[in-house]
């Protein structure tokens, strides 16, 4: 008798763990959806004080042909990723923020070097709405408050990309990663008369669920003299079975930056590739003590039949890698790569691009 009821008992656990298991899966399949294609996004503006006003009551000049301008790009890894933290999906054991705290200081520190460089405009990947992973910070409001300091009454025109919106994700066990908002902000100290969200092709198979609605923005900026300036902000596809979707995603992204540059506008693309954009960053970098494959060189051919080139962030005296895999605390020979750059039209000459060396912190 007692064999029998333990039997039953068990039977009756493993048929609730199925069903629990059964239903997590329903819901994770029925939360999926996409954000649609050339979705119009809103552009604000913040000035001083951070109060947002209406474009039309906004100061702002357009920039001018001939000039120099500085811009600068960050992945702020939803504001976890100091230089001692390590991720559940680089190897790593932590899969959210350590703290509130770390939210804030990591991002008022990424977004202060960022303006420390004095930047025209700026293009900031993985910034979190709304997410478990993140404490449920607004981190736009941080990034925000710490610009308003930096750039004391000058307008500053923003705007935002959603392209991350995951349901509840149980993984890993012990501290899920949990249902996330994130996208990508564009920043110009230029009026932006209008931006646009365009979709990315990502994998159809289960990878899908790990990976963001990618998607890169396009924000346009009225040239002193007329034409636009096409400014684009990107995340291409990392966690992926075999690289191809980020390469079908680049050439996406070329293609209507050479259709912007043959209607005679200027274009600028920047973000976080997630390609080795040196092509063999261990040249540069020396080999690490763990080898990832995750950051392969761009595939040849990508850029056959257009014009747009690539201004990989390189001082070849001193190189300095804008990425890490965390699979761990950063150390020395741990496997480190250049994925983030920029691409631009032959219409824009490049004076200098290099990768400002925190130390990952």
């Amino acid at each position: 008798m007692k064999f029998k009821k333990a039997l039953r008992l068990t039977v009756c656990v493993a048929l609730a763990l199925l069903l629990a298991a059964g239903g997590y899966l329903a819901y994770v399949f029925l939360s999926y959806s996409r954000l649609p294609d050339n979705q119009a996004l809103a552009v604000n503006v913040l000035y001083k004080g951070g109060i947002l006003l209406d474009q039309s009551d906004s100061p702002g000049s357009p920039p001018t042909v001939g000039a120099q301008y500085r811009i600068v790009s960050c992945n702020i890894g939803f504001g976890a990723y100091s230089d001692d933290y390590g991720f559940f999906m680089d190897g790593g054991t932590e899969s959210r923020a350590r703290s509130p705290e770390a939210v804030t200081e990591n991002v008022r520190g990424a977004i202060g070097a960022l303006a420390d460089c004095a930047p025209d405009l700026m293009l900031i990947q993985e910034v979190d709405t709304d997410g478990t992973r993140s404490w449920h910070m607004d981190e736009t409001l941080v990034i925000r408050d710490v610009l308003t300091s930096h750039f004391a009454g000058k307008a500053l025109y923003h705007d935002f990309a959603q392209n991350y919106d995951s349901p509840y994700l149980m993984y890993p066990l012990t501290q899920p990663h949990g249902a996330n908002q994130s996208g990508i902000l564009t920043v110009s100290a230029f009026p932006i008369t209008s931006a646009l969200r365009r979709s990315l092709p990502i994998e159809t198979g289960f990878t899908k669920f790990l990976d963001l609605d990618r998607c890169y923005s396009v924000s346009r900026i009225p040239v002193s003299g007329g034409g636009e300036l096409a400014l684009y902000n990107l995340h291409l596809s990392a966690y992926t079975s075999d690289g191809t979707i980020a390469a079908e995603q680049l050439r996406m992204l070329l293609e209507d930056m050479q259709s912007e540059y043959e209607a005679g506008n200027w274009c600028v693309a920047g973000g976080d590739f997630n390609k080795d954009l040196l092509g063999d960053s261990f040249a540069y970098f020396g080999a690490s003590d763990k080898e990832y494959t995750w950051a392969q060189p761009i595939p040849p051919g990508t850029f056959d039949g257009v014009d747009i080139r690539l201004a990989a962030p390189l001082d070849e005296a001193n190189p300095v890698p804008s990425c890490r895999n965390a699979d761990g605390p950063y150390r020395a020979g741990q496997y480190v790569v250049t994925v983030d750059g920029f691409l631009v039209s032959p219409n824009i000459t490049v004076g200098k691009a290099a990768v400002i060396d925190t130390g990952f912190r």
